[in-house]
């Protein structure tokens, strides 16, 4: 089975930052190999506040991650777009193999 080397990135963010559309879109344009946004049901970050989808709470400003994967030459690429375009303070990404699957389209 073949693989290629790619990179995958996860981007952090807010629901209530209003940037998973325009990250999405960028992500569209750029043609990058493979993308999803997970909504979660709770989370934190450095501030410490906790936000949570619980019936007395509702939080309308759930964490979402956006997680992208291309080959490490197009990732480094639409990361500098994206990042000159929104400012993304929680951003990782590490190497994988992907097995039986072209990587660019």
């Amino acid at each position: 089975m073949a693989t290629d080397s790619v990179t995958v990135v996860r981007i952090y963010v807010r629901e209530g930052e209003r940037t998973t559309a325009k990250i999405m879109e960028l992500l569209h344009r750029a043609r990058v190999a493979g993308a999803t946004v997970f909504r979660g049901s709770a989370g934190f970050g450095p501030d410490g506040v906790l936000h949570t989808s619980s019936l007395m709470a509702m939080s309308l400003d759930l964490p979402e991650v956006v997680e992208f994967y291309d080959t490490p030459e197009r990732v480094n690429t639409v990361l500098d777009e994206l990042h000159s375009e929104l400012s993304l303070p929680h951003v990782i990404s590490w190497s994988a193999a992907l097995q039986g699957s072209k990587t660019s389209r």
